[in-house]
């Protein structure tokens, strides 16, 4: 009899507790869902030195499942499952943001719950990107304290919904001062990268099988923005834009990552489509 994919993971998940110790290299694995789609019909505002002018784009807006044995945790939480049932989705900040499949829904193929997840680290919190807060209330979430301090501001910037980030209010926070090690063996890492918003960062997962990946954020928007080094104009910082993406290239060469730049559609469409993963 073949046995579905939750009552696969539900065996997987009860063998990791039960070979726990020292000495023992964790169960990692990444997962891509699918939080939702992003459309701009003039993505001027992706460069400040012109290069799409004129042009439109599509960017898929993903959130990651990343196990750690018995452990699971959320990089970034997409438009937000509310959307599924709002039809041609909204129009706000310039763009077009619609969610048609639920991030709920997706766990559920799994056998998880919103309540199964124990940490949410969030890149940034623009609304694209905290859509689904909500969703996680018992779980711990990893938001870096610059970045809090920016969003929460008066009048709220460009960007953020202070709606979205409200409830991080009444969960368990752990503001970041600098980088963080998820699980303290190195296998999941939070990354400062500062340029895009005041307290924007990348994640680092190192898989057994295939090797580091360097989730990027918004540190790039495109693979075009990457491969030119160009800044959106929309950023709070040219200068710590340009100091991230050194510290994104650096990592990438220092440690053969796989790059995934998250918004970009080939990236998205070239990731394991879920309930597959990479490990």
């Amino acid at each position: 009899m073949t046995m579905t994919h939750s009552e696969t993971l539900h065996q997987e998940r009860e063998h990791a507790r039960d070979r726990s110790g020292a000495g023992r290299s964790p169960v990692v694995r990444l997962y891509t869902l699918d939080g939702g789609l992003t459309e701009f019909d003039d993505a001027a505002v992706f460069s400040d030195t012109g290069e799409y002018e004129g042009r439109s784009v599509q960017l898929p807006t993903p959130s990651y499942l990343i196990r750690h044995d018995a452990q699971w945790m959320i990089w970034d939480t997409g438009n937000g499952d509310r959307l599924a049932s709002v039809p041609g989705g909204e129009v706000k900040f310039g763009g077009r943001f619609t969610q048609p499949r639920t991030l709920a829904g997706q766990l559920a193929e799994l056998g998880l719950r919103p309540g199964d997840i124990d940490y949410v680290g969030i890149s940034h919190l623009h609304q694209d990107h905290t859509g689904n807060i909500p969703l996680f209330k018992d779980a711990t979430f990893l938001v870096s304290a610059a970045e809090l301090a920016w969003a929460r501001g008066n009048p709220t910037p460009f960007g953020v919904e202070a709606p979205s980030i409200a409830p991080l209010n009444a969960v368990r926070l752990e503001p970041l001062e600098g980088d963080r090690d998820v699980f303290g063996d190195g296998t999941v890492r939070i990354l400062r990268a500062p340029g895009h918003t005041p307290g924007s960062a990348m994640l680092l997962v190192r898989l057994p099988n295939s090797g580091p990946v360097l989730l990027s954020g918004d540190v790039f928007h495109t693979r075009e923005n990457y491969e030119k080094d160009l800044v959106p104009g929309v950023n709070t910082s040219r200068a710590e834009s340009l100091a991230s993406s050194r510290r994104f290239r650096s990592i990438v060469a220092n440690t053969n990552a796989r790059v995934v730049i998250q918004h970009d559609p080939e990236d998205f469409a070239s990731l394991p489509a879920f309930p597959e993963y990479l490990d």
